[in-house]
């Protein structure tokens, strides 16, 4: 094992392209997710293969070249911007001489960070124990039994069953108390339908700028910075929208590129405010240099959760950092809301929002069309024909 800095450790990054149509985009979010955990990141190493290798994921030659480096630089950590297998971290951990990371254990020792309510806690554990099981090594090498001798042999060949045991048993634990938090999540829900008020849940990117809305909407302070995933506990808070008319805004933890599995599964109770949802404001940083692939990202997770079907409308935050942009609402050719323009920061377009919130939640603005009909009795030739859109709520 290798001792561990507290801060500001200084690492050496890893991003290996396996196809051409890769840009610098993937490799400036690493940089950043890098420097969210508290990395110093001293060195950036790229390459090219046509496929990752079976022991060490890159080349022997690749992974000398990483050791020159990180030795150079006085580097205690070396993080890969890929999902490395345990065996495969094991090997270049042997041959670097410095801890390795991988692209899944870096976002979980962020979430680890930014959790701080007692639901929150309880899935980003569950999440890194799921991780873990699959890493575990046998650390008890003086115990081996294989030594054999006399007075060497001992349990160590059954400490690895033991480790696996112990984290069964706390995952188990995780999963019952994650269960009983779902069950309170769901009676607030239907406490809320009972009473007829509306959910709306901000969904998108990391550090598109959520909090920011929903501070600027709720008057709330709940903490938020230009950095990614500067918030993951959900919070939830009332909006007046129409004088005593009320519905409520949920914020929830930003999504990234290869979120990893164990996180979705861990957040499953959270990411149930978003399918349970009456509508999804999809939160797109409007100076992104790759909107299509952001927002592609988002409704692959959107999906996996269950939550495609909810209704989405789209907005584009930080038109203050654009040149010529107005806030605006964009509607379809039958008056449906699609998108709107605003910008969290200087409040320039949430009117138009809460215009639209009250246009869907409390006016009851049609979700989209179910149906083009035209009479089909008592119409001649010279009679208008033009189609009757029917809509469903």
């Amino acid at each position: 094992m290798f001792d561990r800095p507290r801060a500001n450790e200084r690492a050496v990054l890893v991003h290996i392209r396996f196809s051409s149509n890769q840009d610098d985009q993937i490799v400036e979010e690493f940089v950043e997710l890098a420097r969210a955990a508290g990395a110093e990141p001293v060195a950036k190493v790229s390459g090219k293969r046509s496929r990752p290798d079976a022991k060490l994921f890159i080349g022997s030659g690749k992974a000398e070249e990483i050791q020159q480096i990180a030795q150079e630089n006085d580097a205690q950590l070396v993080i890969f911007n890929h999902s490395l297998s345990p065996g495969q971290e094991r090997n270049l951990e042997k041959l670097l001489n410095c801890r390795v990371l991988d692209r899944t254990g870096l976002i979980l020792d962020i979430f680890a960070q930014r959790a701080h309510s007692f639901e929150g806690k309880l899935q980003v554990e569950l999440a890194q124990l799921r991780h873990l099981s699959t890493r575990l090594v046998r650390g008890w090498t003086h115990l081996e039994r294989q030594k054999g001798g006399i007075g060497l042999r001992g349990p160590g060949e059954t400490q690895l069953e033991t480790d696996r045991r112990l984290i069964s048993k706390r995952i188990k634990l995780l999963k019952q108390r994650l269960e009983k938090v779902a069950q309170q999540r769901e009676g607030r829900r239907q406490t809320r339908r009972k009473r007829n008020i509306q959910t709306v849940s901000l969904v998108g990117y990391t550090n598109a700028g959520k909090s920011t809305l929903f501070n600027r909407l709720t008057g709330a302070d709940a903490y938020c910075a230009d950095q990614l995933f500067a918030t993951l506990d959900p919070t939830l808070r009332r909006v007046s929208i129409n004088g005593g008319e009320h519905i409520v805004l949920a914020d929830t933890v930003g999504f990234v590129s290869d979120l990893p599995h164990d996180l979705v599964a861990a957040f499953r109770a959270t990411l149930e405010e978003t399918r349970e949802a009456n509508l999804l404001l999809h939160v797109v940083d409007a100076t992104a240099q790759h909107q299509d692939d952001v927002i592609v990202e988002v409704e692959a997770v959107l999906k996996e959760i269950g939550a495609d079907e909810v209704r989405i409308i789209q907005v584009f935050n930080k038109i203050d950092r654009l040149d010529e942009s107005k806030p605006r609402i964009e509607r379809d050719n039958n008056g449906i809301v699609r998108r709107v323009w605003l910008s969290a920061v200087t409040g320039q377009g949430t009117d138009l929002l809460r215009q639209v919130l009250k246009e869907i939640c409390l006016d009851g603005e049609p979700a989209m069309p179910l149906a083009v009909k035209k009479e089909e009795q008592g119409m001649g030739d010279d009679e208008d024909v033009t189609p009757r859109i029917y809509y469903g709520v």
